[in-house]
């Protein structure tokens, strides 16, 4: 394997690879596989002002497993994240203000995201990520005998609410044809590691009275999010940031919508089922 340089982000996650440009990015066959790596012990790796475009940011991703398709977009490998008017998608990016994972409505979730910055805002805007794994290792050994049975019910129209608390109904009607999805609280992984699934998306714990399931489960976002278990990504244009989506929450921080801020994402298809 060809030698990369890092250097650790934060004490709880991420590092940043610090000798890879774009050429290195297409024809370094040991990168993937090192990048895979790093993203198993970090959890996110930055590749700072990269300035990959679509193409190449396609064909590296690519190389990390089978991508998701976005057929609304130019490039069906690559999603644009905007608030742009035309953008087909904007009205539900709002939501990505919470911490949530991709794809949570599915039965088997994203196993990694790679977004890239072309516009960056002037102020705000930054991205956040904690990670479930340190949730799951910071519980006390009677908390992860209490919650290893624990299954909890997702939902699209929990997380939007959070935006438009008041709905229409073709909102409502929207969100309700995504259905609602149940997950364990504790995802124990094929690699022997384990995880707890929560977020905005997170409604209530199955069988539990609502408020004390919802309290419970606000309680762990709270201690999994505390500011010294964060890692907070301050974009420049051309950063490409790839992440452990099975293993982490991230949030985008909040910016002035009624400005430019334009992210490419790509994502790789993941193969764990939450169990």
């Amino acid at each position: 394997m060809s030698s990369i340089v890092t250097e650790k982000l934060s004490e709880a996650v991420g590092v940043e690879v610090l000798d890879v440009d774009v050429d290195r990015l297409l024809n370094d066959d040991d990168l993937p596989g090192a990048t895979l790596e790093l993203l198993e012990e970090y959890g996110v790796v930055l590749f700072r002002e990269l300035c990959a475009d679509d193409d190449t940011q396609a064909a590296f991703s690519g190389k990390l497993g089978e991508l998701a398709q976005f057929p609304l977009y130019p490039n069906p490998n690559v999603m644009e994240i905007s608030f742009d008017p035309d953008n087909p998608n904007a009205e539900y990016f709002a939501s990505n203000d919470y911490w949530h994972l991709d794809g949570f409505m599915d039965e088997v979730p994203a196993k990694a995201s790679i977004l890239s910055a072309h516009v960056v805002s002037e102020e705000g805007g930054e991205t956040e990520f904690a990670s479930t794994y340190a949730a799951y290792d910071n519980l006390s050994a009677e908390q992860k005998e209490q919650y290893e049975d624990l299954r909890v019910i997702h939902s699209f129209e929990t997380i939007q609410r959070l935006t438009y608390p008041d709905p229409t109904p073709e909102q409502l009607a929207v969100w309700a044809r995504r259905g609602v999805r149940e997950h364990p609280l504790v995802w124990k992984h094929e690699s022997g590691r384990r995880s707890l699934v929560f977020g905005a998306m997170a409604s209530h714990i199955v069988g539990m009275d609502i408020d004390e399931g919802r309290a419970l489960l606000h309680d762990l976002q709270e201690r999994a999010t505390a500011p010294d278990r964060v890692l907070r990504h301050t974009w420049s244009v051309g950063d490409m940031v790839i992440w452990d989506n099975t293993g982490l929450l991230h949030r985008a921080c909040a910016f002035d919508r009624s400005k430019p801020r334009r992210m490419h994402r790509s994502t790789v298809v993941g193969h764990e089922s939450i169990k």
